[in-house]
C-alpha cells in the first residue's frame, strides 16, 4: 500500500509561479450522450453508442499537463499515453477500457515520452506526477516515470485497486509497477479550504500547486489549481468533461456519485464566477483543448 504523502513536498518557494504546458495526446470519437446525458428511453444506450450514427459521434481529447516549478522542478498532471498504445492499446487500456475508447489510435510521436522530449524534457527529469484520478486514459503512461513521486487521493487509490475496479474504468496493468505512490487525505488536518473549494491541499506549501477535492466522477477525483505568472488555471480533470457542463450544468451519462459530482460542479462554477480571469481546462472538450496555447 502507498504511504501517505508528507506535505509540503520539497521544493516550495514563497510566491512561486509555474509555467503550464497543456499536452494533447490524441482525440477519440465518442457518442455525445457520453458527455451530456440524454433523458428518457434509450438515453443510456445512446451513451454507449447504440443507435448513434458514425457521423453523429464527436471528437474528444485525451490531454495531460507539464508544469515547470522554479525549485520543485518538472511536474506532470496525469501521464499521457504509454508508448505501447501506439502499437496496440488493448494490453495497456484493458478490454473494458477499450469499449469506451474503441477506435483509439495514436502515433508514436504522441505518446508521453515523445511528447515530453519534443518539449526538451526527459522522462527521468519528472519529479512529481499528480493524478486527477486513475482511469485508463489518465494513468496510461505511469510506468514511464519510475523516478517520480506519484500523488493521488487515498480514496482514488482504494477505488482503483479494489476487486472490481476493472468495471469502473481502471486497469491493473497500468498501476502494477514499482512506483513511489503517495496518498493525499482530504479529511486530514492539512486540508484547508481554498477559494470556493471546501477541501484543498497545498502541494509545495507555497500556493503554486493546489489539489482540490472534486469527487463524483470517481470516488477520489481531484482537480488542480496552479498559479501562473499572470493568473490562475484550474485543471478540472473529469470533474467537468466540457465547458457546457460548466456553463449549463449539463451532466454526463454516468459517474460514481451523483450527489458528490453536483457538489463538485457547484464549487467549480463558483470558482469560475469568483475568478473570471482563470483558465479553466475541462477533461474532454475538443473545442476547449484546440483553443489552448502551447504554454502559459
Amino acid at each position: 500500500a502507498p504511504l501517505p504523502a508528507e506535505l509540503p513536498l520539497p521544493g516550495g518557494r514563497p510566491r512561486a509561479t509555474v509555467k503550464l504546458h497543456p499536452i494533447l495526446a490524441t482525440e477519440f470519437r465518442a457518442p455525445p450522450a457520453w458527455f451530456h446525458r440524454e433523458e428518457g428511453r434509450g438515453g443510456t444506450l445512446k451513451s454507449f453508442g447504440v443507435g448513434v450514427a458514425e457521423d453523429d459521434l464527436v471528437d474528444a481529447p485525451i490531454g495531460w499537463f507539464l508544469l515547470e516549478h522554479p525549485l520543485a522542478g518538472r511536474i506532470l498532471v496525469d501521464t499521457g499515453l504509454h508508448p505501447s498504445v501506439a502499437v496496440d492499446p488493448k494490453p495497456n487500456f484493458g478490454w473494458v477500457g477499450m469499449r469506451a475508447f474503441r477506435d483509439l489510435s495514436v502515433d508514436a510521436a504522441h505518446t508521453a515520452p515523445a511528447q515530453l522530449r519534443a518539449r526538451g524534457v526527459e522522462p527521468r527529469e519528472i519529479a512529481v506526477v499528480v493524478m486527477t484520478h486513475l482511469h485508463v486514459d489518465h494513468a496510461s503512461a505511469a510506468s514511464e516515470f519510475p523516478g517520480a513521486t506519484f500523488v493521488v487521493s487515498d480514496r482514488e487509490w482504494e477505488a482503483a485497486t479494489s476487486a472490481r475496479s476493472v468495471l469502473h474504468g481502471y486497469s491493473a496493468a497500468q498501476l502494477d509497477h514499482a512506483l513511489d505512490w503517495r496518498t493525499l487525505d482530504f479529511d486530514g488536518e492539512e486540508a484547508d479550504s481554498f477559494a470556493t473549494f471546501g477541501r484543498a491541499l497545498d502541494l509545495f506549501g507555497d500556493g503554486s500547486v493546489r489539489c482540490v477535492h472534486t469527487p463524483g466522477h470517481t470516488h477520489g477525483h481531484m482537480s488542480v489549481v496552479v498559479r501562473l505568472r499572470d493568473r490562475e488555471a484550474l485543471l478540472a480533470g473529469d470533474a467537468i468533461y466540457t465547458m457546457r457542463t460548466l456553463r449549463e450544468s449539463r451532466l454526463p451519462s454516468r459517474c460514481e456519485d451523483w450527489h458528490q459530482f453536483k457538489r463538485s460542479l457547484r464549487e467549480i462554477q463558483g470558482y469560475a464566477r469568483q475568478t473570471p480571469t482563470a483558465l479553466i481546462v475541462p477533461g474532454h472538450d475538443a473545442a476547449a483543448w484546440r483553443s489552448l496555447e502551447p504554454a502559459y
